[in-house]
């Protein structure tokens, strides 16, 4: 079918490339490239003999613009795939832009020295994209990622109009240590000690972090107390959704985390504000990533599930009516898989899904576009068969 670039070698990008590995089919070729060239080695060397699809490994610097586009030319991937860091989406649309390759990400940008992420950079290229006659397709994992899909298929097929959105997102996970994250430290932290907020008739409604507090009982998982926060997603779903009154976006944390996180806090270790220590300039917050555990290799020691999704409130036929959409992943079962918990995998597979779509024509429209503008329905279809199969309720809990 066609060669896929991938940018990006940490918890996610594995598993993307296990997945594009399962189906050889569609993804004849990748090349994995990453400033770490061992990394994509390695990799390689584990998954070459397990597939048909052939694999190239290379060294890349994703802030430089003139390298990315050296190696695409060389390379000339049908789609580059971009699971490096936030910080890197501009320049490795930039390097799309110029070599004509359509784009796709799993996260939207947010500059290096502000906790700030919305999709107005992004955005700002549209007509860029529009005039190469390519496409960008913005946040494709989990949340934001599959969270919009299962709102564009809740307005396809159960609803007039939704007017309500709450998006859950629990991890029952324990991986025993006292304090650790689940994917890379420096965005988990920056997004769970930003301010909250949600949306609510067209406007941010801002909260103080953690404020705002729900306790639910999550099927898989049971009970826990959940949280609200900022989420990118709310931002683009409040526009392509039609009848939203309000949105918002609650995460589960136990009691453990908030606590170890508030003396990090209060003690300056989560700031980005760069010190002076020892004649060297460093950021506090990168210094505690290097010292807390690795999140890729929580893996082996996770155990529990996650499960996240999206409750629907709106009208069909005149009536009100509620649905809710989610899926339920094992911690355990993805590591016996693909070697990585489940909060790399439920963002790796919609990593993966989204890049087969553009790559295969299946969605296909030039321009900048988030995940839920394209018809949902193949891309349901390839998570029941790809690893993250979905599940429905009528009749679900709503949150209050």
């Amino acid at each position: 079918m066609g060669k896929c670039m991938i940018i990006g070698c940490g918890g996610v990008a594995s598993v993307a490339i296990h997945k594009c590995c399962q189906n050889s089919e569609v993804f004849e070729g990748i090349m994995i490239a990453s400033r770490t060239k061992s990394k994509c080695d390695a990799l390689k060397e584990k998954l070459q003999p397990t597939t048909k699809t052939v694999i190239e490994t290379a060294q890349v610097n994703a802030d430089n613009v003139d390298e990315l586009i050296a190696l695409i030319e060389s390379y000339k991937p049908d789609v580059v795939l971009n699971l490096a860091l936030p910080y890197q989406d501009l320049t490795i649309m930039d390097a799309c832009l110029a070599t004509k390759t359509h784009y796709v990400d799993t996260a939207n940008y947010e500059p290096l020295d502000t906790a700030k992420f919305e999709y107005k950079w992004q955005w700002a290229y549209r007509e860029k994209f529009e005039k190469a006659g390519i496409t960008a397709l913005l946040g494709s994992g989990f949340d934001p990622g599959v969270t919009g899909v299962f709102s564009a298929y809740a307005m396809k097929h159960e609803f007039d109009e939704i007017n309500y959105i709450d998006i859950l997102d629990c991890n029952g996970g324990d991986h025993g240590y006292p304090f650790a994250t689940n994917f890379n430290p420096e965005i988990n932290i920056r997004e769970v000690s930003a301010k909250g907020s949600y949306i609510e008739d067209g406007k941010w409604v801002e909260t103080e972090p953690m404020e705002i507090k729900r306790v639910y009982n999550f099927k898989g998982v049971g009970e826990k107390d959940m949280y609200l926060l900022h989420h990118e997603e709310l931002e683009s779903l409040a526009l392509n959704i039609r009848g939203i009154k309000r949105i918002r976006f609650f995460m589960t944390f136990g009691q453990s985390y908030l606590t170890h996180l508030k003396c990090l806090e209060n003690v300056g270790m989560t700031s980005i504000e760069p010190i002076m220590y020892e004649g060297k300039e460093i950021v506090p917050l990168q210094f505690l990533k290097a010292v807390l555990p690795d999140p890729a290799s929580l893996g082996p020691r996770t155990v529990g599930k996650t499960n996240i999704g999206c409750i629907f409130r709106g009208k069909k036929d005149g009536k009100d009516k509620n649905y809710y959409l989610y899926n339920i992943c094992d911690h355990q079962e993805c590591y016996k898989e693909v070697g990585s918990q489940a909060i790399s995998y439920t963002t790796g597979v919609p990593a993966m899904i989204g890049a087969m779509m553009i790559m295969t024509g299946t969605w296909k429209k030039a321009g900048v576009y988030n995940i839920e503008e394209f018809d949902p329905d193949p891309f349901m279809e390839a998570l029941n068969k790809w690893g993250l199969p979905w599940e429905e309720d009528f009749d679900p809990v709503l949150v209050d």
